[in-house]
């Protein structure tokens, strides 16, 4: 067990209730974007958490340190989020998180290519993408554009994009957390980069030209 888990699990065990209230401050929205991939309704994913929670409480002693303690609690998530997902009647979508690549998606419009029989260029950028202001991408109305794009992600890349980007986490962790391979982790990630820059490009588009 790592040492910082070591010092973390031994106070839950204890009974210390401020590392269990900072834990769930600081894991929260990311337990909740992860949750929302397998259950229809954020309410629903809000119980899916408050359920892992318990879980986690209910099973510190059997915690032996083979990963991380962020990992082990996102695993009792995902795990959680599944049987609620079968007890809702929703279809655990599968192919699109385990299989990423059997979902046609491009990551960019096909119509910002030059055709492949153009004269001079073909396949090359027709629209490449435009060097984003960096004093505006620092500015608050536009993190928040950045939230709320995310947001709008299909919940599988939001997920991977929020704990690999907003959360930090590297893509060991985050293939440990979700079950993903590292292929269909780089796929996700991949996606909903491409469709946050998107978003930003329409935004800034008067600033960026």
């Amino acid at each position: 067990m790592e040492p910082a888990d070591e010092h973390v699990v031994a106070a839950l065990r204890a009974g210390d209730e401020e590392t269990f209230r900072r834990l769930v401050r600081e894991w929260h929205s990311s337990l909740l974007r992860v949750a929302q991939i397998f259950v229809p309704s954020r309410p629903v994913a809000e119980e899916v958490v408050q359920e892992t929670w318990l879980r986690v409480l209910g099973a510190l002693e059997r915690f032996e340190g083979r990963s991380s303690l962020k990992t082990w609690v996102f695993r009792i998530l995902v795990n959680t989020a599944k049987t609620r997902a079968q007890r809702e009647g929703r279809t655990i979508p599968f192919s699109a998180l385990q299989d990423p690549g059997r979902v046609p998606e491009p990551a960019v419009e096909p119509e910002r290519f030059l055709p492949d029989d153009h004269d001079r260029f073909p396949g090359h950028w027709a629209s490449p993408p435009r060097a984003l202001p960096e004093e505006r991408l620092l500015a608050a109305e536009t993190r928040a554009e950045i939230a709320a794009a995310i947001d709008a992600l299909p919940a599988n890349q939001r997920a991977v994009i929020a704990l690999r980007d907003v959360q930090g986490w590297d893509a060991d962790e985050v293939c440990n957390a979700l079950d993903l391979t590292e292929v269909n982790q780089r796929v996700l990630l991949h996606r909903a980069r491409a469709k946050v820059r998107r978003a930003l490009e329409k935004y800034l588009a008067p600033e960026a030209a």
